[in-house]
């Protein structure tokens, strides 16, 4: 279905003013081939994801998820809708998601339907004059990967290079470049935030009732693995599968993503210290294994000598509990270039509120940031928006708005925001 021409209409026509002002200050023109676009995962969008260990995990108790996935925004079946609204906003990319506990529900299974499925996907994404960047695994896993130890356990690696290397073989010609993990260090991140150890036996305890369950003392999901152990392992994984992709199709990129929230202190050395903590070994993975580097950025993360300070007083918050900081995208941006020297793709950025106006506004903020990198001759390829809509975000539910275009949770009825058709005006020109 395409997006109704009234929604954009009216959009545009609120847009009108601002856009225009804003045009007359941003003159440079973004790169030839530059990839104007909008990010979603599939548990986060699809709905109905029951064979996977984030289901299990919504569905137990006790649980970490204020609310279940369910139907989430059913973009399985309204996938070509999505696009529609993409395409007719002025984008060029879509960053999506092949879920494997579809691709394969049981161990060595690989269901011909599902890769059809999303063969079908690929086609009406391509269909529609968007480029599709695919993530390979975004945090879920099949159930059964889980209750054999998932990434803890010492032949995932040789799984998930299996499953990556099916995936290519059936969809890989219609794909504009592939991503093994998204942020593969999201376990390292959880580490740094304030109050994981007190949340830690809430944690223990959902894994716990998962375990039970599922009759598997091993089972272990992602982003509660044991970093000491899972890191190693998923860097291994993302090596062979690194590998098998190129087997399989040796000119298809082949990216890595991380989380990359921008470390501040007055203490050099501190910020040195807490990018290791965040980063690990990853940033030697990427540059022996990526042929671009994607960066995931929402905010920053100022440290003391006490560790990660609070906000500061009267600092804008969003409803994601970040700090407002859209200057934080050109930073990361800096230090990938700077630490990895690989092409760089936004792959994720964006803003949770409920005020549009700030979504723009956070928008116009980090594209500024952005373009200051290329005149810099910093190699960026993208913008990715994260998310195309409001979607299901993980424990926090459907109450955390991230979307260009709102979901009705009742009828699933997409309506685009004016912040859409902003950032489609600013891709339709090519002008950072």
């Amino acid at each position: 279905m395409d997006i109704a021409r009234r929604d954009l209409l009216i959009g545009a026509a609120a847009l009108a003013l601002p856009s225009t002002a804003h045009a007359a200050r941003v003159r440079r023109p973004a790169p030839k081939g530059f990839l104007w676009g909008v990010a979603i995962s599939a548990h986060q969008s699809e709905g109905g994801n029951t064979n996977s260990d984030a289901w299990l995990m919504e569905n137990l108790k006790p649980s970490m998820f204020k609310e279940r996935s369910g139907d989430a925004v059913d973009s399985y079946h309204r996938y070509a809708e999505d696009f529609a609204i993409a395409a007719g906003l002025g984008l060029n990319c879509y960053r999506l998601g092949v879920e494997w506990a579809r691709i394969e529900p049981s161990e060595g299974f690989f269901s011909n339907a599902e890769l059809d499925h999303y063969a079908r996907v690929l086609e009406a994404c391509r269909a529609r004059g968007l480029k599709p960047i695919v993530t390979l695994n975004h945090f879920t896993t099949p159930l059964w990967f889980a209750q054999r130890g998932g990434f803890e356990a010492a032949d995932a690696p040789a799984l998930f290079a299996r499953f990556c290397r099916k995936v290519i073989e059936r969809l890989g010609g219609l794909m504009h470049a592939v991503t093994t993990f998204n942020e593969a260090n999201i376990r390292l991140l959880v580490d740094l935030m304030p109050g994981f150890q007190a949340a830690l036996p809430a944690v223990k305890a959902a894994v716990a009732a998962a375990a039970k369950a599922t009759a598997s003392p091993r089972f272990s999901r992602l982003a509660y693995a044991d970093p000491a152990i899972a890191t190693p392992i998923m860097q291994e994984a993302h090596r062979r599968a690194y590998d098998a992709i190129k087997a399989a199709r040796p000119d298809l990129p082949v990216g890595l993503t991380l989380t990359t929230q921008d470390i501040q202190s007055d203490d050099p050395a501190l910020v040195t210290l807490y990018q290791r903590k965040l980063y690990g070994d990853w940033v030697e993975v990427a540059r022996s294994h990526a042929d671009f580097f994607g960066v995931q950025t929402y905010t920053r993360f100022v440290f003391d000598a006490h560790g990660m300070k609070p906000p500061p007083p009267g600092a804008e918050l969003t409803l994601s509990g970040y700090e407002f900081y859209p200057q934080a995208l050109a930073n990361t941006i800096r230090w990938a270039h700077a630490a990895i020297g690989k092409p760089i793709y936004v792959t994720e950025n964006g803003v949770a509120t409920n005020d549009d106006a700030r979504r723009i506004a956070f928008i116009d903020a980090a594209l500024d940031g952005l373009g200051q990198c290329l005149d810099d001759a910093i190699p960026v390829h993208s913008y990715l928006y994260w998310s195309l809509l409001d979607n299901f975000e993980w424990t926090a539910g459907y109450g955390v708005p991230f979307g260009l275009a709102s979901v009705d949770r009742q009828t699933f009825k997409r309506t685009p925001r004016p912040s859409a058709c902003h950032l489609g005006q600013r891709a339709r020109v090519n002008r950072l």
